[in-house]
């Protein structure tokens, strides 16, 4: 259980005033069933084969997530930094093992709840069932769009749709992991990021 002068958790708190706020016994249910860690940079919180057992608020820090192909390259899924969450969806709910890896790409400070208590806060205040629900339809909708611009999008409409979806993040994370992101090599974004500086602004 962590302290009701916990910081990590009053971040939390401020984050779900954005959807519906809890009141003073809801905000409570936060610091009896999240539990604060701290992560080294390229530490994991999930690998692959593992089950992922835990539903992960970011307060600070920066994590990927990415499958790796049987040739063993990566490829970066999502993205959460400071107010973000990250976890692999179709294992923490069917628990059944991951195919995914989620690695920090900077120290970071997480707040953590498992799967049996969240859905004890589901069944027994409804507030964070409706805050959930709009959470993880927002994630939906960020992964059918990413999806519908591999088909149709270019490379650099790619980019640019990566800055305003993570644009406190953009310039917290090297070529290599954005470019693998986009689907494309590190040189053709250095190629894509000239061509946009040179670029007169409208």
């Amino acid at each position: 259980m962590l302290s009701s002068e916990n910081t990590s958790v009053e971040q939390l708190i401020n984050y779900f005033k954005n959807y519906f706020p809890l009141n003073s016994k809801e905000r409570a249910e936060l610091f009896v069933h999240f539990a604060e860690r701290r992560i080294k940079r390229r530490g994991f919180i999930l690998q692959q084969g593992d089950v992922c057992r835990h539903f992960t608020f970011v307060v600070s820090g920066c994590f990927k997530m990415y499958a790796v192909d049987k040739n063993g390259k990566e490829h970066n899924i999502q993205f959460a930094a400071e107010n973000d969450w990250i976890t692999d969806l179709a294992s923490f709910y069917a628990e059944k093992p991951s195919q995914l890896y989620i690695e920090a790409t900077e120290p970071s400070l997480i707040l953590q709840i498992k799967h049996p208590d969240l859905l004890s806060l589901y069944i027994n205040h409804h507030k964070f069932d409706r805050n959930f629900r709009i959470i993880i339809e927002q994630k939906f909708i960020a992964l059918q769009n990413r999806v519908l611009q591999n088909i149709s999008s270019t490379a650099e409409e790619r980019y640019q749709s990566f800055l305003e979806q993570y644009p406190h993040i953009s310039n917290r994370l090297p070529n290599t992991q954005i470019a693998s992101y986009l689907g494309i090599t590190p040189e053709f974004l250095s190629k894509i990021r000239k061509d946009l500086a040179q670029k007169p602004n409208p």
